[in-house]
């Protein structure tokens, strides 16, 4: 009972959290708008296709993620938007019960459970929590279970657990193959063999095969560019903010060697995004360096190590997504946000609609949405236009905006900060 504890007070903290950005209107269309589009689709028994990205855009051929089909009956129930992000608190916050019991059995209930809450304290944690929704959350649970077995040597089901994370992201059959790299190295080399062969067999008909077969220009989108030599300082802090929760303790172990898989094709990208600290990207680290942290920490540390983790994580949590809850406008009715929302409903159910990034998530439950400025197009004219009532500095938008009329919209509605305009019928 003890080790559920962090668990759920995580899973309460991560779904306040999430939830209560998007009802502010805080979430975005890239990604929460997104990914619910491709959820809806697999609920109506159809593709994955995701309008802001595109017309007719097939999830599967950007990125390869089936596995978000586990979460369709939970969305034909609720569905919206809300939904995906309690699942995506669930799987993250279960990622801290195999991270609690390891510590708790190295430093005992009072530590182990100040090392759990660490854990999904944790700045990598807080940081996919706090920027929408993404698929990585059922590669988190996934790994911690897994890196928990390879611990305590079950080996067979460190693989049982590792292996549908091929099932997540293009990227992760490398950190499958890694655990087998593990299981080599203390002596299972048939069983670890197999998992490298079965790990790299699978990235590559993902990536060469699976992925361009979905995508429209038949290529893996992600695959050119390279720049490791690029932003070596902004590089070197992330791996220096990934080893400091732990103290460094996680350095002293071999696990510690599952996290070269993510940082070696996060480091070799030419795109910016992908070295520093923001983002998602650093949440699949943190059960690897907390595990490694635990597998064999010194004798020494039981005096100072929950103490130094809990800290750590309670002093960035000031400066992370979390800290909303702290703060007492959250919890204070949004009375912007509200007529926002209440604005956007003058569109009815099933239109097709160009929303701007914010107002996206807030109408791909029940709306077809396209991404403002991209559209509408005179190629592509949606029913409806959705944009903030406000001056904008990009010059892509000020632009969209002018070309409307010409384009055969007139103003709708305003106020609550938001501008509808709508197609003349005859246009």
């Amino acid at each position: 009972m003890v080790i559920a504890v962090p668990a759920v007070a995580l899973f309460c903290a991560y779904a306040t959290a999430s939830v209560t950005r998007h009802l502010r209107v805080r979430s975005t269309g890239f990604d929460l708008g997104i990914f619910e589009q491709g959820i809806r689709g697999y609920a109506g028994w159809g593709a994955p296709t995701a309008p802001l990205k595109g017309p007719g855009v097939h999830l599967l051929g950007d990125h390869f993620h089936p596995i978000l089909v586990l979460l369709v009956p939970f969305y034909r129930l609720f569905p919206g938007p809300s939904t995906l992000l309690i699942a995506q608190a669930a799987l993250l916050a279960v990622s801290a019960v195999p991270v609690t019991r390891l510590a708790i059995r190295r430093f005992g209930t009072r530590g182990g459970s100040a090392i759990g809450a660490a854990y999904g304290l944790s700045w990598g944690m807080q940081r996919a929590v706090g920027f929408d929704f993404h698929e990585i959350c059922f590669a988190v649970p996934l790994l911690a279970f897994s890196l928990e077995c390879l611990v305590d040597r079950r080996w067979a089901a460190a693989v049982a657990w590792a292996a549908p994370l091929i099932l997540v992201k293009e990227d992760l059959p490398a950190t499958v193959a890694a655990v087998g790299g593990y299981l080599i190295l203390h002596g299972r080399r048939r069983l670890g063999g197999a998992t490298v062969c079965g790990a790299v067999a699978a990235g590559l008909l993902i990536v060469e095969v699976l992925i361009p077969a979905f995508n429209a220009a038949h290529t893996y989108g992600y695959a050119s560019g390279s720049a490791p030599l690029s932003g070596l300082p902004q590089k070197l802090l992330t791996v220096l903010m990934v080893l400091l929760p732990t103290g460094f303790l996680a350095v002293r172990s071999p696990i510690l060697l599952l996290a070269l898989p993510t940082l070696g094709w996060r480091f070799w990208s030419a795109n910016p995004s992908y070295w520093g600290t923001e983002f998602h990207y650093s949440a699949v680290l943190m059960p690897i360096v907390f595990v490694a942290m635990l597998d064999s920490p010194p004798a020494r540390s039981r005096r100072w190590l929950p103490a130094w983790c809990l800290a750590f994580a309670a002093l960035l949590t000031t400066m992370l997504p979390l800290h909303a809850l702290a703060d007492p406008g959250t919890w204070r009715p949004d009375r912007a946000a509200t007529a926002t929302r209440a604005a956007l409903h003058r569109i009815p159910d099933g239109a097709t609609v160009a929303a701007d990034n914010r107002l996206a998530p807030q109408l791909t439950a029940r709306c077809e949405v396209y991404l403002f400025p991209f559209y509408p197009s005179a190629a592509l004219r949606p029913t409806w236009v959705a944009i903030p009532d406000a001056p904008s500095n990009d010059p892509r938008s000020v632009a969209a905006r002018e070309a409307l009329p010409s384009l055969g919209y007139r103003p709708a509605a305003s106020g609550e900060g938001v501008l509808l305009f709508t197609r003349s019928p005859d246009r």
